[in-house]
């Protein structure tokens, strides 16, 4: 697939061979676990055997999603399972691991858990720091350093291409969350990343009604290592779910013009209303990040966070609400606010929300939201 070619083109294209005369434009899924191995050794001649290591249907999906973060993919049944692959195929008892201590909070519930118990050293930096700790040299002796920019749920951006100069000096694997931004609206692999994850559950997808997750890379090695972890432990999508995924990211390009263009007008009208504080979205002029995500980032997304004052403020917003909806994830065709503090593990005060744009119509959803703050704040 030509990389000169659109985002829109490309989320259409991604994962297609050439086209042949009596052959379906869209392939179909294979629901098959084992197949026929005749008198041939197992996987002569790139033949599928089992479907845990090898199977027709997640090699489209992973093909399309090689081309849009330009290396090869390898997906998984979640994106926590993707993430916890990148980690565990990296670091061995002893390593050094170095996390967002304001990403997502799962991968942090994940080292506490987990890494700790296998005696993984964890260490924790917050997004806005990360670049002055690799300045200092900080990051000397970690076996892996993981970024997530745009970070969960708080919007902060750091420099990609800077950590990655200072963790190839130090020897250190660096890998990006890239859930948030997208493959359309990032690519860490071209901003020195050794690895890309992401949680296609949310934009990728983008229809609610799967989970899936990726890493790609350029590194052979690296590969070699991730699916190796994935085909032992097994944390191989079904072809369903593979299916699914790949045509739902056809539209990929379509959503995210919609979300951003929403989520502009939402940042907006939030940050004019006095009873609303602290509104992030990278790519509003005046936000901290702002600069920073122009320069580094290909397009916005649809995602802002803000600060209502309490709890019951949120409750009484929706409440007052015929358009948005409480519900985690994002990313989604549906508009949704999500009240992060219920969950625990993030530092975000009780009224602090995160905001997912669905593609809904603009005017419908900034209307909807204005009289609802005026209903429930005054």
């Amino acid at each position: 697939m030509s990389r000169h070619w659109g985002d829109g083109t490309r989320s259409v294209r991604a994962g297609e061979d050439a086209p042949v005369p009596g052959v379906p434009l869209r392939p179909s899924p294979v629901f098959a676990a084992p197949y026929h191995l005749g008198d041939r050794p197992p996987r002569a001649e790139g033949a599928d055997a089992y479907a845990r290591t090898e199977h027709p249907t997640l090699r489209v999906l992973e093909a399309a999603i090689g081309e849009l973060d330009g290396g090869r993919c390898l997906s998984f049944a979640t994106g926590m399972a993707a993430i916890s692959a990148a980690v565990l195929a990296v670091a061995r008892a002893g390593d050094r691991v170095v996390l967002p201590s304001d990403g997502y909070y799962t991968t942090r519930l994940l080292a506490g858990d987990e890494l700790e118990r296998f005696g993984v050293r964890v260490e924790y930096v917050p997004t806005p720091e990360i670049g002055a700790v690799a300045a200092r040299g900080d990051l000397e002796g970690a076996a892996l350093v993981m970024l997530e920019t745009p970070s969960n749920p708080q919007l902060d951006v750091c420099d990609v291409a800077a950590v990655a100069r200072a963790t190839r000096a130090a020897g250190a694997v660096l890998a990006v969350d890239n859930t948030t931004a997208t493959p359309l609206g990032q690519r860490p692999l071209e901003l020195g990343a050794d690895l890309t994850v992401g949680s296609d559950t949310k934009a990728l997808t983008g229809h609610s009604d799967l989970l899936l997750g990726h890493v790609s890379t350029t590194d052979d090695e690296l590969y070699a290592r991730l699916r190796s972890f994935r085909d032992h432990t097994g944390g191989t999508p079904g072809p369903f779910e593979a299916w699914l995924g790949h045509r739902s990211m056809s539209t990929l390009d379509l959503r995210l013009a919609r979300q951003a263009a929403t989520a502009a007008a939402v940042a907006d009208l939030l940050a004019e209303h006095p009873a609303v504080s602290g509104v992030r979205w990278p790519w509003r002029p005046g936000d901290p990040s702002h600069e920073l995500a122009a320069r580094q980032m290909l397009r916005p997304n649809g995602v802002v966070s803000a600060e209502l004052p309490d709890a019951a403020a949120v409750a009484r917003v929706l409440a007052a609400s015929r358009l948005w909806t409480a519900a985690t994830s994002f990313g989604g065709v549906h508009s949704t606010v999500d009240r992060r503090a219920q969950w625990g593990g993030d530092a975000v005060p009780e009224g602090f929300v995160r905001l997912s744009c669905g593609i809904e119509d603009t005017a419908d959803l900034v209307a909807d939201l204005s009289a609802a703050l005026d209903a429930a704040l005054g």
